[in-house]
C-alpha cells in the first residue's frame, strides 16, 4: 500500500508544476488540492475519496486519469466563462 507521501509525490510528479496537499479526515477520507505553488490559486479540490481504495499502483493511476479529467474540465469552464477564471 502507497502511504500519504508516496501517493502525493506521485500526484506532483503527474501534475507538475502544480503543488499537490493531500489531507485524511478522521473517517480515512482523502481530500486533494492541487494548486499554483507560488501564488497559491487553487485549480482543483476533491474530497470524500476513499484511502483504501487507493492501495495499488493502478488505483492510483485511476485516481491520476479522474483528476487529469476533472482539471482538463475545470479549464475548458474558465476558459469559456470569464466569471470563473
Amino acid at each position: 500500500m502507497m502511504n500519504l507521501a508516496q501517493l502525493r509525490a506521485r500526484l506532483e510528479q503527474s501534475f507538475s508544476p502544480l503543488a499537490c496537499e493531500c489531507l485524511v479526515d478522521g473517517e480515512h477520507s482523502l481530500t486533494v488540492k492541487l494548486y499554483h505553488p507560488g501564488s497559491g490559486q487553487v485549480d482543483l479540490v476533491i474530497s470524500g475519496l476513499k484511502l483504501d481504495a487507493l492501495r495499488t499502483p493502478e488505483a492510483v493511476a485511476a485516481l491520476v486519469d479522474e483528476l487529469r479529467y476533472e482539471l482538463q474540465s475545470n479549464t475548458l469552464r474558465a476558459s469559456r466563462d470569464p466569471d470563473l477564471a
